[in-house]
């Protein structure tokens, strides 16, 4: 199987890297850096032309969608949120999520039940809604509304859609204090993926394997 995950130059996507290839499955990670194994800035449409040209007619097993960016944490009502922020959460978040997905269809379209994986958030979920991080869970509400809707479009064509929330993961976007390792996250989204089939594409799950609300 070949997986590719986006932003997994570290995090959960660096943990998800490393435990499928110590599973013995062919991994390509794309991240910002030059150091990266394919180096690709999400928000840049040239980047995914380029990632796509570089795969050429490889067959891609399972796309997980995983770059992303939370920039408005602790922000001000009154005085933060600013417009910038907005933007180029968006063009990660969202946007970015969309370009790597139309530009590696041709790449799923040759593998025989192709998957694809969004890490979106509980932070996007409508029904849970405390406040604050305006920008970060509008994005990941946009990715989530995303994902449901490709898996509508996709799932005649045999490609599965999921979307899931990774836990409040110890990670630099988590912090010290989250409740559980990127490695946990990974291992858990790991068994999400495996689950993921047509009948329950579009789906909105918790890394340990509950139905997140809406």
């Amino acid at each position: 199987m070949t997986v590719l995950i986006t932003g997994a130059s570290r995090g959960i996507g660096a943990a998800l890297a490393d435990c499928y290839r110590a599973r013995g499955e062919q991994v390509i990670g794309t991240g910002r850096s030059a150091a990266a194994q394919v180096q690709l800035d999400v928000t840049q449409p040239a980047g995914h032309v380029k990632m796509a040209e570089a795969l050429g007619d490889r067959a891609i097993d399972l796309l997980i969608c995983n770059a992303g960016i939370y920039l408005d944490k602790g922000h001000d009502l009154d005085s933060g949120y600013g417009a910038d922020l907005w933007a180029h959460s968006f063009a990660t978040n969202v946007t970015g999520v969309f370009l790597a997905i139309q530009a590696l269809l041709p790449n799923l379209r040759r593998a025989q039940g192709a998957k694809i994986a969004i890490i979106s958030s509980q932070m996007g979920s409508s029904e849970r809604a405390p406040g604050g991080s305006y920008i970060y869970r509008a994005s990941k509400a946009a990715a989530l509304n995303l994902g449901r809707n490709l898996a509508t479009d996709l799932k005649a064509e045999g490609i599965a859609v999921g979307i899931y929330h990774p836990g409040w993961v110890q990670t630099d976007m988590g912090g010290d204090a989250a409740a559980i390792t990127a490695e946990d996250s990974a291992r858990g989204l790991m068994a999400r993926f495996d689950a993921l089939d047509l009948a329950h594409t579009g789906c909105f799950e918790t890394w340990d394997g509950h139905a997140h609300p809406l």
